[in-house]
């Protein structure tokens, strides 16, 4: 991924975070400079790893297969928190590929703008392995039953929780627009945390076609050097 892909998608986030009226924190506007003159104050920021998160899952077509988040709170060794929670701008027919977590229950928020489809499966979290027949999921507290396959459909202000034997791939709804998708979870550990069932990659290598304006967590030590 180019990081004048990664500069670009970051401000159209901003914008469309802001049309959302969804309020970011002062530090996701942070650039460089910005993140030197407080870096003595930003451990839990760097520890945790909160910020900008912007991934093709290793595929370099991000408009068909990717997703920008924002996280905006988290837990980890040395903090008491055992929550976490994300904003996403999950764009029309742009892909989060099939996965699960090990050990994550998380629920998935549509907050604004677009729908937002999930195409659900029922897996065994210990191998990854896809289980036939139905299942059942809570929307917004209700349980529903499901099918392995079956696309469930999410409208602004509808909630669903994932445990770790619900694997799934989503994206806005086509024609509905791009739709601000809140995710609050347990501690959340993109490194290790993640099994993905399309063979993705998480964190995307980076092609430094020009200097970052603003640094995705993941890039806090690239840019910043040693963050203790």
């Amino acid at each position: 991924m180019k990081r004048s892909l990664i500069n670009r998608v970051i401000r159209e986030a901003m914008d469309f975070f802001s049309a959302q009226n969804f309020r970011l924190p002062p530090f996701a506007f942070y650039r460089r400079a910005d993140w030197e003159a407080h870096r003595a104050d930003a451990k839990e920021i760097f520890d945790v790893k909160l910020g900008w998160d912007i991934t093709g899952f290793g595929r370099e077509d991000f408009d068909k297969v990717g997703l920008t988040l924002f996280t905006l709170r988290n837990g980890g060794p040395g903090y008491v928190k055992p929550y976490a929670e994300k904003i996403m701008m999950v764009k029309e027919d742009q892909v989060t590929l099939l996965h699960h977590h090990w050990k994550k229950r998380e629920d998935i928020i549509v907050r604004g703008g677009g729908n937002l489809l999930i195409e659900l499966y029922h897996v065994d979290p210990a191998d990854s392995r896809i289980l036939d027949g139905e299942f059942a999921i809570r929307v917004d507290g209700m349980e529903r039953r499901m099918r392995t396959g079956e696309t469930l459909r999410l409208t602004p202000g509808e909630s669903v929780c994932f445990e770790p034997c619900h694997a799934h791939r989503f994206y806005a709804e086509k024609g509905k627009g791009t739709a601000l998708v809140g995710e609050v979870s347990m501690v959340n550990d993109d490194s290790t945390d993640n099994a993905f069932l399309d063979g993705a990659v998480r964190f995307d290598p980076v092609d430094e076609d020009e200097p970052p304006e603003f640094i995705p967590a993941a890039d806090y030590e690239k840019f910043l050097g040693p963050l203790v």
